[in-house]
């Protein structure tokens, strides 16, 4: 059952961080769902609840290098829970413990290329809620993903371009509206 778990995160995350991942879903257990693209979030812990045992999801169109960082993200969700239940924050002192004790192996296996493992590594020094909060982890992250056709980041445009958003709205990039500080404030 562990190596069919395996054989199958090996689509997904690098393939010597599969046999890891495998055995923490096992020894928690949890149902850990591969699931479809959301928007709002790259992945989802759910604790025990009712005749529910540990939920974790994570999106199927991650890179691995994103996918693993989630993943990790969620099972310091999972341990922080087992060890402090409702005691601990959501992404507390007790759970930015938890996530950075279980990267460890991946950097100790060298699983991240050099510049994955750079911005991890200062991200580590102060998790947050969200690794997409950390803007030079996700746009490292993001240069691992698959190019989408037709797709532009805004910073790559030329000053007075047009774009459009999904939702239909248009732009025109200009120069970068700094902010204005109040004194008084």
């Amino acid at each position: 059952m562990i190596e069919k778990t395996r054989l199958a995160l090996e689509k997904y995350v690098p393939k010597q961080a599969a046999p890891i991942i495998a055995r923490w879903i096992h020894q928690a257990p949890c149902l850990f769902k591969i699931s479809k693209s959301r928007t709002s979030k790259f992945g989802d812990y759910r604790s025990p609840y009712k005749d529910k045992g540990h939920r974790i999801s994570v999106n199927h169109n991650l890179n691995p290098y994103a996918f693993l960082v989630t993943t990790v993200h969620e099972f310091a969700h999972l341990k922080t829970w087992n060890e402090h239940r409702t005691k601990a924050k959501p992404h507390g002192i007790e759970w930015k413990q938890n996530f950075k004790l279980l990267m460890k192996p991946f950097f100790e296996m060298e699983v991240f290329p050099d510049d994955v493992r750079q911005a991890v590594l200062s991200y580590l020094a102060n998790p947050a809620a969200s690794s997409c909060s950390d803007l030079t982890l996700y746009r490292i992250l993001k240069q691992y993903d698959h190019p989408k056709n037709g797709h532009v980041r805004v910073e790559e445009l030329a000053l007075g371009s047009a774009f459009a958003l999904p939702n239909g709205r248009i732009f025109k990039k200009g120069k970068k509206i700094e902010p204005v500080f109040d004194a008084k404030n």
